[in-house]
This record gives structure tokens, C-alpha cells and sequence, in this order.
């Protein structure tokens, strides 16, 4: 990533745009939001993990780190295509284009419709489109063909499962699926494609249809001169094609299939209890057998599907939380040494340079931040980080959030992220000490309202001498916590928001574009695509 180039952008995931039914997706509402980008002279569109979501509906926990989210796809787009067929796709009456992501009921009614428009597909497509497909399953097989194998068995065992009431860890592979196929044993995983054959390929027909979809908008992005930030966890799920085909790369018992121990975070500024994330946890001597070729898969296929990467949790490379499988929580565990350097050395030898921006968020030691800066990735600033309920004394001008403190050449500073509440929130929610810091800071009067603050910390942002800005949609708007996207450590009702259609207006546009204007951050990226 090149740390010389001022730009800004915006935080927004595919999930939250307005319009379509259910949930947002990779269809017109996507092409809109780009042209509001442009017209707003931002350069830069984050969005969280792409990923199919599993339990909790969580992007950063997913059935595979390679495929694509199928939830996401837009129906009228394939329609349009000539690959699927009108009446097939009429969403029912429950299914609402506003308000908040209900996740049960649009997996509950869209995934099989995705299988029925994947059978016409393969029935009618016209000889080009699927010699397309054919490429696509060529070219993405070393991770395509184990995703729709896991997958079409997972489909068969899910719905066994809920019949016998079996649910949560006692249904996944590990647990609940025949000891042949939850081992990956070749001959019976074969001998399942080989009498699922249809399902099989309905399965990879989605795939097709995601990266399709996603190639276009993509290419359309780049060619308004805006580059899209990815996202992907340091960590994967434990019930993902990932794991059960490469259970030898983690930290697994071999006769139980059991992890050993999972993933997670200790107390920190989110939780008092740290963060019980329950991710395996990677065997770092095994992985470096072959020369981190699943990493180096990993990255490779990010970099192909956006232009900079952002790597969740990158203290993790260092050293990680390891927590006794079965834990409560996350307090009682233990720090252990990860690759470190070595494996980023081995990828960038493999890949050449790596955009990619390092979450250096929470817990950070010195050696986590020589690591970055060794790699020379960027780092991340939180503005809502820099106050808190202390009276501001000498020592408050160090926190290392506030702009004055910031290292030009590494940095990316943020308003909040997915996991914080939205700027509005945080600022109606903290106490008036904490509201006298931020006025008092951005030179603002006494009565300053919550929306007066917010758009102040942007501007502060923008002027702040990081190399990069992102500002999530919500804080552009001054949203309150009901457009918050996550709560760390809760489920149930997280990753729902949707942002209203009427939002993107050319108050929101003007205001962004004359920061950009103003701070010096409205040069163009470079045309060529950074990952290719």
C-alpha cells in the first residue's frame, strides 16, 4: 500500500445498502453507492469479510475464508443475465426492503431460490456463459471443490440435525457427521460428490454467480477511480470447509476432533471479561512445513477480490490468546509466540508487495508494532479511542489516538469501526466529562450538540496527517446506536443495520468532498489494481 497518497473513503458493508429485499446487495443499490462515492471525491470503499455467514450471522465467522457470501447476490441482476427465471425470484410478503436485516428469514427463503436459479442456470445458459463457468470452476478449484463437498454434506446433516433437535457445536461436522466424512476420508468423500453430483454443482453455480456479480462491481469501482478496502479475520470458523478439510493445520485433537483450544482476546476496552471468540487456532509448525501455502492461497484470493486488505486482529501474528477449549470466557488463558515476520516475508516473496492495513487495535506491544512496521503495513487510529471520563490533564495530550500524535506515513484513522457504536452513540452515551473533552479539543462551545460534535471529529479526521481516512456512513449522517453493527461479545442482534434509501444525499456528498478538498486528500489512486 502506498502510505505517500492522501485519500479518504467510507465504511459501509454490502449488507447495510438500501432497497432490495431482505438484505443488501451486489445489484443496482451497489452501483449507486458508487457513484455517490465518486460524485463525493472518496477514493477508498471499506467493507467487512465477504464470506457466507454462519451462527450469529457474523461476517468474521464464516463456512469458508475463499467463497463468496451467496446472501448477497441480486436476484434481479441474474434475471437480467438471462440466468434465472422472473417468477422464481418474487420474495414473499415477509421479506421487507427496509428496516433491519432479518438473517432467518432470508436465508430461510433466498438460499433456495440461489439453488433454483443455479439448476436453470445450468439448464439454459447460453454456451458462452458457461464456458465461463467452466474457467471459473478450473481456475477456483484448489478451494471450490472442498467448499461445495462440505457444504452440500453440511446441507444434509443441518436438516437431519434439526429434525432430531440436535443443535449448536453438537451438529457440526466434528460431532454430528459420520466419522468418514467428518475425517475427510478420500474415498468417502468422493463417493459422496459422486451421488450428489447435482447438488454439488447448483452449490459451485452460486459461487459462479457471486464472483460474476462481484468482478463487475468491482471493475466498475476501479473504473470511477476508487479502490475497495477487504477485510478479513486473522482467524476462521470452526465449522468451515476451511478447518474440516485442513483440520491438520489446526490445533486439534485427531481422535475426538475436538479442538484443543480457541481463539480469543483477554479484558479489554470492549468487554470485561475479554472476547471468547471460539475460533481454532492455527498450528503455526505445520503451516510452515509448506511454506504457508494456505496463507498464501488466502491472501492471493484477496487480492484478486479487492484492491487493499484489511487483516483483522494482526497482533494475533505476534503472539495470540489461547483459551482452554470449553472456557467460560476469555480471562483465563495464556499468551503464545506466533509466525511473526517469517510469514509475511514468505508471502510477499510469493506475492510480491501486500497492500494490506494492519488492526493494531487493543492490547498492543512493542514487538507487535515492529512487526508491522518491518512489513510496512499501515496501522489503524480510533478518534473515539482518544477521549474518555478522565478531566483532561498534561498527560491527556499523549493519548495516542488524538490527530496531533499521529505518524504520517502509517496511519489510518477512523472515526469508529464496525465494532464501536456509531460516533453519535458513543458521544450521547458517554458522560458530559468525556463530551467537555471532545468540545473542548476540537475548539467547540459548551452547547455544541451531539451532530455539531460528530461532524467535527470527521473534519479532524480529514485534517488529521494520516495517510488515510475512513469514516463509517453512519457517522457521516450522525446515526445513533440504532445503526450500530456490532456489540463485541453479544449475538442476536448484531450486523442488522440497514442504512434508509433516502440517505445518500448531496448534503452528505458536499460535506465529504470539500474535506477531501480542503485536507488535501482528493488525489486519484493509481489505475492499475494493487492484488493483480
Amino acid at each position: 500500500m502506498d502510505n505517500k497518497e492522501r485519500n479518504s473513503g467510507v465504511l459501509l458493508h454490502i449488507t447495510s445498502l438500501p432497497g432490495t429485499p431482505g438484505i443488501g446487495t451486489l445489484g443496482k443499490e451497489a452501483y449507486k453507492f458508487i457513484d455517490w462515492l465518486h460524485g463525493a471525491g472518496q477514493t477508498l470503499w471499506q467493507v467487512l469479510p465477504l464470506g457466507p455467514t454462519g451462527y450469529g450471522d457474523s461476517p468474521y465467522a464464516s463456512f469458508s475464508t475463499f467463497a463468496g457470501n451467496p446472501l448477497l447476490i441480486d436476484l434481479d441482476d441474474l434475471v437480467s443475465r438471462g440466468w434465472a427465471d422472473a417468477k422464481d425470484i418474487v420474495p414473499p410478503a415477509y421479506i421487507k426492503r427496509k428496516g433491519k436485516v432479518d438473517f432467518g428469514s432470508v436465508v430461510w427463503w433466498k438460499m433456495p431460490v440461489l439453488y433454483k436459479c443455479a439448476a436453470f442456470f445450468l439448464a439454459n445458459a447460453r454456451p458462452e456463459d458457461k464456458a465461463r463457468y467452466g474457467q471459473f470452476k478450473q481456475e477456483q478449484a484448489a478451494w471450490l471443490d472442498g467448499f461445495a463437498g462440505y457444504t452440500s454434506i453440511k446441507k444434509f446433516y443441518d436438516a437431519k440435525a434439526d429434525k432430531e433437535k440436535v443443535h449448536g457445536v453438537k451438529s457440526m461436522w466434528n460431532q454430528y457427521w459420520p466419522k468418514d466424512l467428518a475425517r475427510h476420508d478420500d474415498a468417502a468423500v468422493a463417493k459422496w460428490e459422486a451421488e450428489h453430483h447435482d447438488d454439488i454443482e447448483q452449490i459451485k453455480a452460486v459461487q459462479f454467480f457471486f464472483a460474476e456479480q462481484w468482478d463487475a462491481l468491482k471493475q466498475y469501482a476501479n473504473k470511477n477511480e476508487i479502490k475497495i478496502v477487504g477485510d478479513i479475520p486473522i482467524f476462521v470458523a470452526a465449522d468451515s470447509a476451511d478447518v474440516w478439510a485442513n483440520r491438520h493445520l489446526f490445533q486439534f485433537d485427531d481422535e475426538t476432533l475436538l479442538q484443543t483450544c480457541c481463539a480469543g482476546v483477554p479484558p479489554d476496552y470492549f468487554s470485561e471479561t475479554g472476547q471468547l471468540w471460539g475460533n481454532p487456532l492455527y498450528d503455526w509448525d505445520e503451516m510452515k512445513k509448506d511454506g504457508y501455502s494456505w496463507w498464501v492461497a488466502r491472501i492471493r484470493n484477496m487480492l484478486r477480490l479487492v484492491d487493499i486488505v484489511r487483516i483483522d486482529h494482526f497482533r494475533g501474528f505476534e503472539a495470540y490468546w489461547k483459551i482452554p477449549y470449553g472456557s467460560p470466557n476469555a480471562i483465563k488463558g495464556e499468551w503464545v509466540k506466533g509466525p511473526g515476520k517469517d510469514l509475511f516475508d514468505v508471502i510477499k516473496e510469493k506475492l510480491g508487495d501486500l497492500p494490506i492495513i494492519a488492526e493494531n487495535l487493543g492490547v498492543i506491544t512493542d514487538e507487535v508494532e515492529k512487526i508491522r512496521t518491518d512489513c510496512g503495513f499501515p496501522g489503524m487510529k480510533i478518534l473515539q479511542f482518544a477521549f474518555n471520563d478522565n478531566e483532561w490533564t498534561e498527560d491527556s495530550a499523549s493519548i495516542k489516538d488524538l490527530p496531533h500524535n499521529y505518524d504520517t506515513s502509517d496511519q489510518i484513522v477512523y472515526t469508529g469501526t464496525h465494532d464501536n457504536d456509531t460516533t453519535a452513540g458513543f458521544l450521547t452515551g458517554c458522560t458530559e466529562t468525556c463530551r467537555k473533552n471532545v468540545r473542548s479539543y476540537l475548539g467547540l462551545p459548551p452547547a455544541a450538540s451531539v451532530r455539531t460534535m460528530t461532524t467535527a471529529l470527521i473534519r479532524a479526521a480529514f485534517a488529521s496527517t494520516a495517510a488515510s481516512c475512513v469514516i463509517p456512513l453512519q457517522d457521516v449522517y450522525a446515526v445513533g446506536t440504532s445503526a450500530r453493527m456490532n456489540m463485541p461479545s453479544t449475538t442476536g442482534t448484531n450486523w442488522a443495520w440497514r442504512m434508509d434509501d433516502k440517505l445518500l444525499d448531496e448534503k452528505g456528498s458536499a460535506m465529504l468532498r470539500q474535506l477531501s478538498l480542503l485536507y488535501g486528500r482528493n488525489q486519484k489512486p493509481k489505475a492499475e489494481n494493487a492484488g493483480n
